[in-house]
């Protein structure tokens, strides 16, 4: 019998993923990673985890599934979180979505419970595909809720323990069967905050963990000071909200931490705010590039859209450099630049965009 761990969150996603694998007489047993906004400085925010533990605990009794709470509160701490603050700290667009995917999920709980079981079950919009003997991540059905991008910087071993049992369904259709089944978090909206971080609000938390500091708003082309704005950590390239500004739309398009500047322009079309060449560290492949296709042309994403651009891409050891085929708009540092192959169905890696894009 294949032994699978079902990783329930409470939301309509996994616990659907769950109600397909009971259709397909699978008994899996599911997990719940608990992590919460808590620290030593004490709650930041109402943590959703008593009314996950609620909906979880239903689904367990409503299946007969054995049930486990496995506790990775401390180690989220000490890596995604840190690695939040650290990147935003040096003037940089963290994804801390990709890293909790890679470090979290399918990393620390595999090597505290994971382990012992054939497959490990999420309910991530994301399908998989045998090709040549190897085990590919490719895109899902939906490709508005595609999440093959905060997947891209899994590894091999990782990519082919994993079941996505929701991948060729689209929303409604998932909606449709959490209805239907009467399913606890049948209506239970989207979650819309950071990785684990439920409810938490983005600039509440960086205002608790770097605070509030006064700097100039200054337009790029001229130099002049247009406004103040509460600290360059609240502020990522291409950012358009927030700004408080009147006769825009203005767009951040450089930060000096040094100076605690913001530097912003007019129109989503300034030259200040598109490149057609995109700078990556740290890139790796997936699995081996699949027999047969070219990686001199692909399609990449710079942020989680359903869009992809068509580019080249030339690489040199962990270092990649993407041309794409257009200017591309809001190249933040610090983001991940996600490969596919032409026909956007492989996403086969992914590297961090380089600072200053060079």
């Amino acid at each position: 019998m294949t032994k699978i761990a079902a990783l329930v969150s409470g939301g309509v996603d996994s616990s659907v993923m769950l109600h397909l694998l009971k259709e397909q007489d699978e008994n899996p047993v599911i997990f719940y990673i608990k992590i919460s906004m808590e620290d030593e400085l004490g709650q930041l925010d109402d943590c959703n985890f008593r009314d996950d533990l609620a909906i979880v605990t239903q689904l367990a009794k409503k299946y007969a599934l054995k049930f486990e709470i496995v506790d990775l509160h401390k180690e989220y701490w000490e890596t995604v979180v840190k690695y939040t603050i650290d990147t935003v700290k040096n003037g940089l667009t963290p994804n801390p979505d990709i890293l909790c995917n890679k470090i979290i999920k399918f990393g620390l709980f595999d090597e505290k419970a994971g382990h012992n079981f054939d497959f490990l079950a999420t309910g991530h919009y994301a399908t998989t595909t045998l090709h040549s003997g190897k085990v590919y991540l490719t895109t899902a059905t939906d490709r508005f809720k595609d999440q093959t991008y905060f997947l891209s910087a899994l590894d091999a071993n990782q990519i082919r323990r994993i079941m996505f049992p929701i991948g060729k369904l689209v929303k409604s259709q998932v909606r449709d069967i959490a209805q239907q089944a009467k399913l606890p978090s049948a209506h239970r909206p989207d979650s819309q905050g950071i990785c684990f971080l439920g409810k938490i609000n983005y600039s509440d938390f960086l205002e608790r963990y770097l605070g509030v500091k006064s700097g100039d708003i200054v337009e790029a082309e001229s130099g002049k000071i247009l406004g103040k704005h509460r600290g360059f950590w609240f502020y990522t390239i291409g950012q358009r909200h927030g700004l408080g500004m009147s006769q825009g739309p203005w767009y951040v398009v450089d930060k000096n931490t040094d100076e605690n500047i913001i530097f912003v322009s007019k129109g989503l079309d300034s030259v200040l705010l598109s490149d057609s060449t995109i700078s990556l560290s740290n890139f790796g492949f997936i699995n081996p590039v699949p027999e047969g296709m070219f990686v001199d042309t692909i399609k990449f994403k710079i942020r989680h859209t359903p869009e992809f651009t068509e580019g080249t891409i030339a690489i040199s050891g962990t270092d990649a450099i993407i041309s794409s085929k257009k200017s591309v708009s809001g190249i933040a540092p610090g983001q991940f630049g996600v490969v596919y192959d032409y026909s956007e169905t492989f996403c086969l890696g992914s590297g961090i965009i380089k600072a200053n894009n060079f």
